[in-house]
């Protein structure tokens, strides 16, 4: 039918332009260009006209830009590149970070949520799980409660929604911390000092929320700026073990049962290899950044079975197919986000994501360049591309006048066949350039 229509070459091109996104976002309207005299203010000759009505989709089609592989692994893909810069630049230098940053202390630390019943697990001794069995590593049951009946679904479903607060907490504890083994006061640490860090957020198959950072000891203006002499590789992990377990969020009271919510007692921090931190550890600066990024594009979905959207109503559990425990936990989420007290925590809003609705990735200011700095960077190539294939000058001021209204998202079937017939987009496997 496209072919007889005469519209396929087209409408390969505009689909070209998505980068292999499946769900893109459809706006109808139209983007007008006037050339403006820079003397007298008055429009002139019209330089650019777009309507949406005219393009070979009938709309004009821009990329969902979603982060979870579950929903576009294309745009997953460029988020978790784009991810992977940004924690190589926190840790090398590049993308307007100084390559001063890679002779600073920094380690790698996972934070995790403590427990809320027993689970299926494989201990590291060789014994066999609470429940009597041997499992393998890859049975679907691992992390799973051994007793669901008397697992602790409504402490996990609100540790969850308090995550981000927690980590709020133990960053203010951490500069307190290190300020103190230096031996200063919190008011002047800022004078010596500046604590660097970037996250990302993993769940657990049992659906609870840890942390994976970046943390760094820089000067006091950031990664450009040596840090003193005492800021060391152990004196930063004494004090994020410190703070980590002073950490304490007090939470709503349900019931007449108050909560409280601390770290798990696994924490596990390690020193990052460079070439200044050569002294027999592994971990690397390249395996850290991948794996940060690797965990940008996952969501609960991917370890514990859950939705990767939002639910209107809990009646749609009836025909999702998730696992018994996620449906438990968002059941347990929903049920909590009836309550007028917990109204500020959003709990139906954020029932998929089983409570937890912070950021998945995020830094601290000064850690490195930032996501929309690297797509404004793309963007700007990709105008400079587009401009270079056309041979006219052009002016020095422009008008632009434009108007977009949300149409729908997603390809018809027809689009959906012809973009599956262009060359796929990059693959997931391997690491990407600098």
């Amino acid at each position: 039918m496209l072919a007889s229509l005469g519209t396929m070459p087209e409408l390969a091109h505009q689909l070209s332009t998505l980068g292999g996104c499946t769900h893109p976002v459809r706006l109808d309207g139209h983007r007008t260009e006037f050339e403006v005299d820079i003397a007298t203010g008055e429009i002139g000759r019209t330089l650019h006209h777009l309507d949406s009505a005219t393009l070979p989709a009938g709309s004009l089609l821009v990329r969902c830009n979603n982060r979870r592989a579950t929903r576009c692994q294309a745009c997953a893909e460029t988020y978790r590149r784009d991810t992977y810069h940004l924690i190589t630049a926190g840790l090398r230098g590049g993308k307007g970070t100084s390559d001063k940053v890679a002779t600073h202390s920094r380690v790698f630390a996972t934070f995790t949520a403590p427990g809320f019943g027993p689970v299926h697990n494989r201990p590291s001794s060789g014994r066999r799980c609470r429940c009597g069995l041997h499992h393998d590593q890859d049975d679907n049951t691992l992390g799973t409660p051994v007793d669901p009946d008397t697992y602790d679904y409504e402490a996990a479903v609100l540790w969850n929604a308090h995550a981000g607060a927690l980590w709020r907490r133990f960053s203010i504890y951490l500069r307190r911390e290190v300020a103190k083994r230096a031996g200063l006061t919190q008011r002047t640490f800022r004078d010596h000092a500046r604590i660097s860090f970037a996250k990302v957020a993993e769940y657990q198959k049992r659906g609870a929320v840890h942390f994976h950072a970046v943390i760094r000891l820089d000067g006091p203006e950031g990664g450009d700026a040596p840090p003193p002499t005492w800021a060391t590789t152990e004196l930063l992990t004494d004090a994020i073990q410190a703070a980590a377990t002073a950490t304490r969020v007090d939470g709503p009271e349900v019931d007449g049962r108050t909560h409280s919510f601390v770290f798990g007692r696994q924490l596990d921090v390690r020193t990052i290899r460079s070439a200044d931190f050569n002294d027999g550890q592994e971990l690397t600066e390249r395996a850290v950044a991948a794996y940060i990024a690797k965990y940008a594009t996952k969501g609960a979905e991917t370890a514990t079975g859950t939705l990767d959207r939002p639910l209107k109503f809990l009646a749609e559990l009836a025909q999702a197919r998730i696992t018994d425990h996620a449906r438990r936990m968002i059941r347990a989420a929903w049920t909590l986000g009836g309550r007028p007290e917990l109204a500020e925590l959003r709990l139906r809003a954020w029932a998929h994501m089983l409570g937890f609705r912070g950021h998945f990735s995020t830094k601290s200011r000064r850690y490195s360049t930032t996501l929309g700095a690297l797509r404004d960077a793309r963007a700007e190539w990709r105008r400079a591309q587009a401009a270079a294939a056309v041979e006219t000058e052009a002016p020095e001021t422009t008008l632009v006048l434009s108007h977009w209204a949300f149409a729908g998202t997603g390809l018809s079937r027809a689009e959906a066949w012809l973009a599956a017939s262009l060359e796929p987009a990059p693959g997931t496997e391997g690491e990407p350039t600098a």
